[in-house]
């Protein structure tokens, strides 16, 4: 990987030339920051998130100016999977004690509100474009997170160390070449 390039350019992509946020502030509300400069639970609004955006944008601590969300980085997202029109928030996550090994770096698809974001076209568009990746891809509905990527028995078969079937084996290597470390 080139020095220049960090991991959230290298596993989402760099910022899509002229994609903007626009009235949305989803990331605002919904991550969780926990920096010298700002901390906030999840699920909470930023102290300085006011009604057309940050309130201190020009000041805005070092973590919100670098972040941006899977829809301003993912090329082929549509419009509608702004995270205000889709009601889903893709970002890359870093679990300093993950559970499992698939938990340690992974993308995560947020419902903003309510689960049923996850039932839309736009939502099974994003999830197709994610799972096309050596990357574990997690549903998180604000209380309960779920891996749908890899699929069930690559995944057991990864976070348990156990020898998988023959069919499964190159698979299973590579996620657990990639991912082995945060067992």
């Amino acid at each position: 990987m080139p020095a220049d390039l960090d991991l959230e350019d290298a596993l989402l992509g760099t910022v899509v030339a002229g994609r903007q946020c626009g009235g949305c502030t989803a990331c605002c509300e919904i991550l969780k920051i926990d920096t010298p400069d700002l901390k906030k639970p999840a699920g909470t609004p930023c102290e300085h998130r006011g009604a057309g955006g940050c309130a201190i944008h020009t000041v805005r601590p070092p973590i919100c100016r670098a972040w941006f969300c899977g829809w301003r980085r993912i090329a082929a997202m549509p419009d509608e999977a702004r995270p205000d029109r889709s009601g889903l928030m893709v970002s890359l996550d870093f679990v300093r004690e993950p559970r499992n090994c698939l938990e340690g770096v992974s993308i995560v698809v947020r419902a903003i509100e309510a689960r049923g974001a996850f039932k839309s076209d736009v939502a099974e568009h994003i999830v197709d474009l994610l799972c096309d990746r050596l990357v574990p891809v997690w549903l998180h509905d604000g209380s309960q997170k779920i891996l749908i990527h890899p699929e069930g028995d690559v995944a057991r078969h990864v976070i348990s160390g156990d020898t998988p079937p023959a069919h499964l084996r190159e698979e299973v290597s590579a996620w657990r070449s990639r991912y082995g470390m945060f067992a």
